[in-house]
């Protein structure tokens, strides 16, 4: 089976929690399909993160696979206090006073984490707590005090520290608190790979945190939540400055309707796709998993919608942070993102306003040919994961493996759909750098020989959207070495010849592999564009003919006629000495 055939191309995040921050499940939820790790900074200390962030990056090290860790900011939520008798009950047309006073809860008032309420929040507006589980109404302001009268409209529990929503209110509150710079000093030090910013409104909001890593002198690439209407009404301007995107459907669900959280889910995918960002699909997705080992149908239909959309990733939050079968819940999404892959009619996608950008233009090409072609694969090379992002965004029904010498780039890529990154120690030149990469592929049973793949690569050295190169190869393996008398490279049939009778159907520019060479095959020497002999002496005649004649000569290549079968395709490396199955091409420079 190929891995064209067993590739899974969406990614999934999974958040760490008590159920899972061990060395040992994290290790079960790499090998059942995790590719980034989300800890949220609502819950836990820095000293709890940090024994997480040393745990993933010691299995991933014990793995050799590329782990993303993904910090996601508490934000400005605003939530009760502390109720002084425990939970409480309300009914339809209870009386309840929020205010920003500090005073303890009780039965009919609660204080809020929001100083300047009263002034915010108009009579009329309408009010969710808990996730909607409770609603109110604004009866009457009193700003001196800080107090909302409210009349509830649904009742239910609540409880300590619940959130709070104000749907179709403008708030002015910062989506950066105190904590959340606490927080981002502490992951930047720790080396988190994304910043996920809580309750963005604007992009002035995500701007604010991009120049916080940079004055640090750190490197993080920054999500952007999408789960306030604010956000929605400033999708495009948000997601043209952020690295990644979420659709947090949770907060969403409360600000905006929730029948219209499909449609803004399709809106944000389909936007950040036409952008080239990788973009989470979040919130209850396997929620019943929590407790039950089997997802209900409607989750299962929820999860193959958001890969049908186009979502790069899914997420698991309660799932894998405090359920009891988080191991089981990263297996189901796996299932279901590789079932639906497999159904699905994958083809490039057309992208909107792509411009007359040449990395655009070269990577469309690049999934046109390998689509064209059959290749088993698409291999990039990257510095700093631009060329595979590129790819990926016109979302090419072919396995996209990205070759970077960057290990962070690596566990950013892990976040890409269809890629699948590979660390590689930079060499001097792009052909040195493939003929590597293809190396490590089957070593890692991503490829075979005889594959075909399409390669894209940037000239420019640390140059990001520098794509302008493409290749087209067949995966060879080396077959064997000698000495090699001349320089260059050279593709061809193999021709093996026992006696020169063998080879009286030679053809020009075939490659004659024989143990020795006489007069009898002087004519054969002529026409070949090389000549592979066991012979291993400097004296020898294959020498002294292929020096007269101009033709390159590998000598001493032991068994070199049982080993190679006739009129099967070569590579001679002669500056390396080296012979490889299968055939090379020239570059393609755009």
């Amino acid at each position: 089976m190929t891995v064209r055939e067993t590739f899974r191309r969406t990614k999934i995040v999974a958040t760490i929690g008590p159920a899972t921050s061990s060395p040992e499940m994290l290790r079960q939820l790499i090998e059942a399909g995790a590719t980034t790790f989300r800890l949220n900074f609502s819950h836990g200390t820095h000293a709890d993160h940090h024994r997480s962030i040393c745990n993933i990056r010691q299995v991933s090290s014990e793995l050799n696979q590329p782990v993303g860790i993904l910090q996601d900011l508490q934000g400005p939520k605003i939530r009760l206090g502390v109720f002084k008798e425990g939970p409480i009950q309300l009914a339809r047309g209870d009386k309840f006073v929020l205010t920003s006073r500090q005073v303890d809860g009780t039965s009919s008032i609660s204080c809020i984490t929001y100083d300047t309420l009263a002034e915010e929040v108009p009579i009329g507006a309408v009010i969710m707590l808990d996730d909607g589980k409770v609603e109110m109404v604004v009866e009457d302001v009193n700003v001196e005090l800080g107090d909302l009268y409210c009349r509830v409209v649904i009742g239910g529990t609540l409880s300590n520290n619940k959130g709070v929503n104000f749907p179709n209110v403008h708030l002015s509150v910062s989506a950066m608190t105190d904590k959340d710079r606490e927080d981002l000093r502490f992951g930047l030090s720790e080396g988190v790979d994304w910043v996920a910013l809580s309750f963005v409104c604007t992009p002035e909001d995500v701007l604010e945190v991009k120049d916080l890593i940079a004055a640090s002198g750190r490197d993080a690439c920054v999500i952007a939540k999408i789960e306030k209407h604010e956000a929605i009404a400033n999708m495009e301007e948000i997601l043209a400055v952020c690295d990644g995107v979420m659709v947090a459907r949770g907060d969403l669900g409360v600000e905006i309707p929730a029948e219209d959280v499909p449609i803004a889910q399709k809106q944000l995918i389909k936007t950040a796709n036409r952008l080239g960002i990788p973009v989470i699909t979040a919130t209850q997705m396997l929620d019943s998993m929590v407790n039950s080992p089997r997802a209900t149908r409607a989750e299962i239909s929820d999860v193959a919608n958001a890969i049908i959309d186009g979502t790069d990733a899914v997420m698991l939050s309660n799932e894998t942070a405090v359920g009891k079968y988080p191991i089981l819940a990263v297996e189901t999404m796996a299932r279901i993102a590789v079932r639906i892959e497999k159904e699905q009619d994958l083809k490039m996608q057309p992208i909107e306003s792509m411009g007359r950008a040449i990395p655009n233009a070269i990577s469309q090409a690049v999934g046109r040919i390998a689509m064209q072609l059959k290749a088993a694969a698409i291999v990039t090379l990257t510095k700093t994961g631009s060329t595979a992002r590129n790819v990926s965004k016109f979302r090419p029904p072919i396995p996209i493996l990205a070759v970077t010498p960057n290990v962070q780039v690596a566990r950013r890529l892990q976040m890409v759909w269809g890629v699948q990154p590979l660390v590689l120690v930079s060499l001097p030149s792009a052909r040195q750098n493939f003929e590597a990469a293809l190396n490590l592929a089957q070593e890692m049973k991503l490829l075979s020989a005889g594959d075909l793949v399409v390669m894209s690569a940037g000239t420019l050295q640390d140059v990001a959207g520098s794509t302008d190169l493409v290749k087209v190869e067949f995966v060879s393996s080396v077959v064997g070495k000698g000495l090699s008398i001349g320089s260059g490279i050279v593709n061809g049939r193999a021709r093996v010849a026992f006696h020169h009778l063998d080879v009286r159907d030679f053809n020009p520019g075939e490659i004659l592999v024989i143990d020795r060479t006489d007069a009898d095959y002087i004519e054969v020497i002529r026409k070949a564009s090389a000549v592979i002999t066991e012979e291993s002496s400097l004296d020898s005649h294959a020498v002294v003919i292929g020096r007269r004649l101009g033709i390159p000569i590998l000598i001493g290549v032991q068994n070199a006629t049982g080993f190679i079968r006739d009129g099967e395709p070569l590579t001679v490396n002669f500056s390396k000495g080296m012979i490889y199955s299968g055939s090379r091409s020239d570059d393609l420079t755009f």
